[in-house]
């Protein structure tokens, strides 16, 4: 595995966007088509390990043969989900049927998703009410909404992947020992013990601590850190039981969220690995908006194998995302 040189934590600026998820495809189709300035162009899919282009068919393949599908976004960008669209679709054309898991919903709001997918709740008020999305996310759901249609349309099941924001924060606050001691923990199946520390992961994930929240002292980073390591274990934990479970109708996993969760393979990758004990065809698909200036951007993540894709997508209203300390 390459390891960083530098960090590729980003800002994001949240802003939103109302538009038909056919029309999200249909642009980054019509985009694909369009050549950028340099050697790089929108719609291009990358293997870093080869440094090679792969066609649509040859992704899509890739696609329907694998069990996981782990998608890193930059969030609130419009491209990243109308990819996040194609990989559905993608799936669907094949032999097996996607489940998608999403950054953006919570364990304690999955009783109202499912409510939501049941026809109980029709109202999108009372729907984002009951699934906790203010609580625990907090953007504007017109971002997501695509995603959650085209699984409520095509009978998927969609999973919310993130701890409750109240458990993450308590992390934050007393660090991971305060899980075992937290009442309102205990209603959720959380992985305690926690595994021993992952060096690597270590490495990657404090030094984007640091250059993302520049001048705190060093055991308000470790109380960060280990929140992060709290996120990622219980949300590979979601990834994890539900692959476990996977019943006579083959299915592959969709996990959809920020790119930060799957760089190197580290944070949720490498923990469903381990939760589930035995290997699983798995792929690890990083979006990028290209931005044509800086081709030094998509030269970063190949040189240091980011993942095992990466895509390139479209620029969104926000323009390019630095890296923390640019």
């Amino acid at each position: 595995m390459r390891m960083p040189q530098s960090v590729t934590c980003r800002r994001v600026n949240t802003w939103a966007f109302v538009v038909l998820a056919c029309g999200l495809l249909a642009a980054t189709i019509a985009a694909a088509t369009v050549p950028s300035p340099g050697h790089y162009r929108v719609g291009q899919i990358i293997e870093p390990k080869n440094n090679t282009t792969l066609s649509d068919l040859e992704f899509r393949a890739i696609l329907q043969s694998v069990v996981i599908i782990y998608i890193g976004e930059a969030h609130y960008t419009p491209s990243h989900v109308a990819a996040a669209l194609q990989v559905l679709q993608s799936v669907l054309g094949g032999s097996r049927k996607p489940v998608l898991g999403m950054e953006m919903f919570s364990w304690d709001g999955q009783a109202g998703l499912d409510r939501f997918f049941k026809g109980t709740v029709t109202s999108t008020e009372e729907f984002l009410a009951e699934s906790q999305w203010k609580n625990n996310w907090g953007g504007k759901y017109a971002d997501y909404s695509p995603l959650v249609d085209f699984a409520k349309t095509h009978s998927l099941t969609l999973l919310g992947l993130n701890p409750p924001r109240p458990l993450v924060r308590n992390v934050a606050k007393q660090g991971l020992a305060a899980i075992g001691n937290d009442q309102e923990g205990q209603q959720w199946t959380i992985p305690v013990p926690f595994p021993a520390d992952d060096p690597e992961y270590r490495r990657v994930i404090y030094e984007q601590i640091e250059q993302c929240h520049a001048g705190l002292s060093q055991a308000v980073y470790e109380k960060i850190y280990e929140a992060s390591v709290f996120r990622d274990e219980g949300m590979a934990s979601v990834i994890a039981t539900t692959v476990k479970l996977d019943g006579p109708e083959p299915t592959t996993f969709v996990s959809y969220t920020g790119a930060g969760h799957i760089q190197y393979g580290l944070p949720i990758p490498k923990r469903v690995r381990r939760q589930l004990g035995t290997p699983v065809k798995d792929v690890t698909v990083y979006l990028h908006a290209l931005d044509p200036e800086h081709p030094e951007d998509v030269d970063h993540l190949i040189d240091e194998r980011i993942a095992d894709y990466v895509w390139l997508t479209a620029l969104g209203p926000q323009g390019r995302q630095p890296r923390c300390g640019e």
